[in-house]
């Protein structure tokens, strides 16, 4: 990659440029859940709330997306406002990121996306809501997120919910093991899993603490282990859904879109909006809350990796 070259893409917002300037830590934000994830004007009061969240906590939120033609790092009001309410901005992830900045098209990036583009920004934490992943059903469909393909090559901390529960987590757990990408709790030993606190997966080690947090982050990175590192910590308890329950709406919901013949990058957007139907909207409370206390543990993380350089440096043993 010509590095130079790929920072012509990039256009970093004020507060951004600022905070950069300033030595403050930037954290990154996805703009999926803003375009295709949760319904006006939901999305966009969440995605505010979430920034002030960020901003209130010492770090920089940015918001990132493709308008006009270029990678933007951070989103004004009006811009987020765009994303929320247009209905016609494209999933970035990977493959499509060189057609809609040829295009000039509105671009909402996923978490692949989102962690390609904060990687050029030179960005080292990551929040959303949860990770894509192995789809049920993937030994015959071969339906496996890029997300995952993204944690193993690119060098971010991913602070999230675990991976959504609509998906085959054990076999996801299995790829990121086989991949070499760490996967961290916070809160508890197993596993977030989206709507859900616990999945019935331990994670790989569990680190409650900010400080040791990005200390082992440091330390992968320090040691040349690129990739990414994921952080999952689950949903405040008393916004969380029952196991029973929402393993049931998803079994119905995978179901109804098998019958509708409804398949790839479409399936995750349609199965979230089914089973928040079919739970009144209580879904999309779990939606908010988790995305709201993952912006809190990653701002953290955000500090403490700020104040921790190279560990080899700091005279660790």
């Amino acid at each position: 990659m010509n590095a130079g070259l790929a920072q012509d893409w990039l256009v970093f917002s004020a507060p951004v440029a600022a905070a950069r300037a300033a030595g403050r830590p930037v954290v990154a934000l996805e703009s999926t859940i803003i375009a295709h994830g949760m319904p006006y004007p939901e999305n966009v009061r969440t995605a505010r709330e979430v920034e002030a969240l960020i901003r209130g906590l010492g770090a920089e939120p940015a918001t990132i997306a493709v308008i006009g033609g270029r990678i933007r790092i951070g989103l004004s009001d009006d811009e987020l406002e765009l994303l929320g309410r247009s209905g016609r901005a494209h999933k970035v992830s990977r493959r499509d990121l060189p057609a809609v900045l040829a295009s000039g098209e509105l671009g909402a990036t996923t978490v692949a996306g989102t962690m390609i583009c904060a990687a050029l920004a030179g960005i080292e934490v990551f929040v959303t809501g949860g990770i894509g992943g192995v789809h049920r059903g993937a030994q015959e469909t071969f339906d496996i997120s890029a997300d995952l393909q993204e944690l193993a090559r690119t060098s971010l901390a991913v602070v999230c919910a675990g991976a959504k529960s609509v998906l085959d987590i054990g076999l996801t757990l299995e790829y990121l093991e086989t991949h070499g990408v760490p996967v961290l709790s916070c809160g508890q030993d197993n596993v977030a899993a989206f709507y859900k606190r616990d999945s019935g997966f331990r994670a790989d080690y569990r680190l409650d603490d900010p400080a040791q947090q990005a200390r082992f982050i440091r330390a992968k990175w320090d040691l040349g282990l690129a990739g990414g590192v994921v952080l999952s910590t689950p949903v405040p308890e008393a916004a969380a859904m029952g196991s029973a329950e929402i393993d049931g709406l998803t079994a119905q919901a995978l179901a109804e879109a098998a019958a509708q013949g409804i398949t790839g990058k479409a399936v995750t957007p349609f199965l979230l909006a089914r089973i928040k139907a079919l739970t009144g909207g209580r879904s999309l409370a779990t939606n908010i809350a988790l995305v709201k206390h993952n912006a809190e543990v990653g701002a953290r993380l955000a500090l403490a990796l700020a104040a921790t350089g190279s560990l080899a440096n700091a005279g660790t043993p």
